[in-house]
């Protein structure tokens, strides 16, 4: 994570910046509205549709509901678009919706007479909806409502496609209403860092989405779910809608659900944290002993434990030799002051010449067994996952669920991935840490040494701003983590890492602007989140020499979060 130990890879924003499109809030439809879409459910094949370059089918499967969904698949130049005209009254305002699957979708609108809209979800393995508004103009009769997928990805499907406002005489498809709240909300159990509900279900319902706190953490499509990545020993206030193509329901009434207390041995961690890497070696930086470690650091992660001969089995070796005669003793007694004194420390797996592998069964189970055996010698609480040289998600998951059958509970999982692992839930790394949500501490992606990338909106952003720190979190809070399993990874001086540096002002704006909504750049996440972990640096060394100023400044805000 230092320049001698992180990777400098770069990302061109150009490939991406073609993905620059508008999200836009999600409105509601009246119960007097009617969806002007015809067959909107694809039940009569591609009739009132029509595809480019004979890109769109019909399938059976997967549908979400009825018989028939859309299939397009986009080939060289062509993406796959398939369009309708939909006819609309003049100064009215419509809610665009469909549900997507598969490679990256899109769904907009052209024609209308003001400003056409558009909106899009990368590639998943599961429905997901998309929907937006738009307003007709004053002489307006018609609009093109369109889908398309992207250049060079896979088919994508689509499904229950609505155009729900005021009838503007076309002839509509049969629709639903919107289905009234539900009832029968309660908390059925509760863990150290999870709430389980459940509810009665609703007639006409075809989704479920649920709310901790007025912010919504989660859509379901049965009638119970789990919210993870909690703080232990807190109360939290849920609500759930019920929704189908018609829009969603009023939220039910609330219910408090408090999370059990820790399992483990020590404190919990707090609500929000703030990570520190120490270094196991002397590369120019303020050598500490863990002892020396700022007091601002919540969790301490020990980099980094080293490569065996045996696949996908790691060790640990202090360099007593390059931290000054530094003893194993030591080390250990203060690994356990620290935790007295309600500190995490971790041991971190990887750094740019990390050559750990975790890629088939076997491996996995060598992983999980050795990382266990040096939590046991040293005493350490987790471990930190910062491989650079690739991840397999099948088998990570695989050794961290194995891990932490051993570890019990009380277990600290983080990961610090860089920018490009994370642009799409697809990546390796994302697809890790959803498969782990349960038992995930916090992502505390590196917002440097980093190309252009695409925020949460479509744009592309480069580092340094405010911005770049908000738009790609926003990313990992939309795509299915928790905001108390998402942190900002930032190095502590220009010399902590070869480019990305902020001063420790940017970064609190990004965590004021994503927790509370205040000290946004241009960029304004579509809610705020509350329940943000908080930051991560490389290095405690490098804030050392540099007179802990990044410490001194971002660790009492951190702590100051709502």
């Amino acid at each position: 994570m230092s320049p001698h130990r992180r990777s400098l890879r770069f990302w061109s924003g150009a490939v991406t910046a073609a993905l620059a499109l508008t999200v836009t809030t999600v409105g509601q439809a009246s119960a007097a509205d009617v969806n002007n879409a015809r067959n909107a459910g694809f039940e009569s094949g591609l009739s009132d549709w029509t595809c480019s370059a004979g890109s769109g089918t019909t399938v059976s499967s997967p549908v979400r509901t009825g018989a028939a969904a859309l299939q397009a698949t986009p080939s060289g130049q062509d993406n796959a678009r398939c369009a309708q005209s939909v006819r609309v009254k003049p100064n009215s305002t419509y809610t665009l919706g469909a549900w997507a699957r598969g490679g990256y979708a899109y769904l907009g609108v052209t024609g209308t007479g003001t400003t056409d809209v558009s909106t899009w979800t990368p590639d998943s393995s599961s429905w997901k909806q998309l929907s937006t508004t738009f307003t007709t103009g004053s002489s307006t009769t018609s609009v093109t409502v369109y889908t398309h997928g992207w250049y060079g990805q896979s088919a994508y499907y689509a499904d229950d496609v609505s155009v729900f406002g005021p009838d503007g005489g076309g002839g509509t498809d049969p629709g639903p209403t919107i289905p009234s709240a539900p009832g029968g909300l309660n908390v059925s159990g509760t863990t150290s860092s999870s709430v389980s509900l459940a509810w009665n279900a609703v007639s006409g319902a075809t989704g479920y989405t649920v709310y901790r706190d007025g912010t919504k953490v989660t859509a379901v499509s049965g009638t119970s779910a789990t919210v993870t990545g909690l703080a232990a020993s807190t109360s939290y206030s849920f609500q759930v809608t019920a929704t189908n193509g018609a829009g969603e329901s009023p939220k039910s009434a609330a219910v408090t659900g408090t999370t059990s207390k820790p399992s483990g041995p020590g404190p919990a961690l707090p609500k929000h944290a703030v990570t520190g890497y120490w270094q196991n070696f002397n590369n120019g930086a303020t050598v500490q002993n863990l002892a020396d470690v700022q007091a601002q650091y919540d969790i301490i992660a020990v980099a980094f434990a080293d490569a065996t001969s045996t696949p996908g089995a790691v060790t640990f070796n202090l360099d007593s030799a390059g931290l000054g005669g530094y003893t194993v003793d030591q080390f250990k007694a203060d690994i356990r002051a620290k935790q007295a004194a309600g500190k995490k420390v971790i041991v971190s797996v990887g750094g740019e010449r990390g050559t750990v592998a975790v890629n088939d069964a076997a491996s996995a189970t060598n992983f999980a067994n050795s990382v266990y055996s040096v939590m046991q010698t040293y005493g350490f609480d987790g471990v930190d996952i910062d491989l650079e040289n690739g991840l397999n998600a099948t088998y990570m998951t695989q050794a961290l669920r194995a891990l932490s059958a051993k570890a019990g509970s009380s277990l600290i999982i983080t990961m610090a991935p860089q920018t490009i692992d994370m642009q799409s839930t697809s990546n390796s790394y994302f697809q890790t840490a959803l498969n782990i949500k349960d038992i995930l501490t916090v992502v505390n992606m590196q917002y440097y040494n980093s190309g252009s990338m695409l925020g949460c909106d479509g744009k592309v952003y480069s580092q340094g701003s405010v911005d770049f720190l908000t738009a790609l979190a926003c990313i990992q809070l939309e795509g299915g983590l928790a905001p108390s399993q998402v942190g900002l990874g930032l190095p502590a001086s220009t010399r902590g890492a070869g480019s990305g540096y902020v001063s420790p002002t940017v970064v609190n704006n990004a965590l004021d602007c994503l927790a509370k909504g205040t000290g946004c750049g241009s960029f304004k996440p579509p809610r705020t989140y509350p329940g943000l972990r908080g930051a991560m640096t490389w290095s405690t060394n490098w804030d050392a020499t540099a007179g802990n100023a990044w410490s001194n400044a971002v660790g009492p805000h951190v702590h100051g979060l709502p």
